[in-house]
């Protein structure tokens, strides 16, 4: 089979010269900067690495090229349904990028389809093993761990993936409205406490006011307070033993 094809290309690159002006416009390509091309010749990929940019030559009924794109590709994760301590939707979004096209058209079909499939399966099982908290506090750690099985499963396509970020992440209602009225409470247990607390204050501090006066500075001070309620038209209530109102009956 190699010799056959050495004499292909032999008499295909003869012919060639033969009709150089006529075929020259059917053996030539220009590639951009950002593609790069993978010759089959005779269902055999060319040795070394994939051509261009710029001008490539090729037989072609003998060559077949695939072109392949290196520049930085992104694609939306379908939110997935996880049920991480309650059912949530999160996705995600990949960048990645093709560094070995030879890889990229030989070892995988559809490349686009099977990283995209990949990341489906690996947010699903990142995100399985953690609880919501801990999704919502470490965004970032899991992203990260994401991009590290992505890479290590994709590289053998000639991927190399750039970034993961989780986009969104989306709570059922009745878990919203769960979580609001735990806030709530949380706010009107803290609020309950620090009104003790102040009126513990209080009461201790006026202890320790009252202890420090005498009887005479105590009764003063009894009747300035009557006497600033008296200007500011508030209602004195006075307590009276029960004892001296029955020793007042005939």
């Amino acid at each position: 089979m190699e010799v056959l094809g050495a004499v292909l290309t032999l008499l295909s690159a003869a012919f060639i010269l033969l009709t150089f002006p006529v075929t020259a416009w059917m053996c030539a390509k220009v590639k951009p900067e950002y593609e790069r091309a993978v010759i089959f010749r005779l269902g055999r990929v060319l040795p070394g690495p994939a051509k261009g940019p710029g001008l490539l030559w090729f037989i072609p009924w003998l060559d077949v090229i695939r072109k392949v794109d290196l520049r930085t590709v992104s694609f939306n994760v379908l939110p997935q349904e996880v049920s991480s301590s309650s059912v949530t939707s999160v996705d995600a979004v990949v960048f990645y990028r093709v560094v070995e096209p030879s890889l990229w058209v030989t070892r995988v079909k559809n490349g686009f389809q099977a990283t995209h499939m990949l990341a489906q399966t690996t947010l699903r099982a990142a995100l399985g093993a953690h609880t919501l908290s801990v999704v919502l506090t470490q965004r970032t750690v899991i992203a990260k761990r994401m991009e590290e099985v992505l890479h290590a499963a994709s590289r053998l396509w000639g991927v190399e993936v750039e970034r993961v970020e989780l986009k969104d992440l989306i709570l059922p209602l009745s878990l919203q409205r769960c979580m609001a009225s735990e806030a709530e409470a949380v706010r009107r247990a803290g609020a309950k406490m620090m009104l003790a607390a102040a009126e513990v204050k209080a009461s201790r501090a006026l202890m320790e006011a009252a202890s420090g006066l005498s009887p005479t500075a105590f009764h003063l001070r009894y009747l300035q307070s009557l006497s600033s309620a008296r200007r500011s038209s508030s209602i004195v209530v006075f307590a009276l033993p029960a004892e001296l109102l029955l020793s007042r009956r005939p």
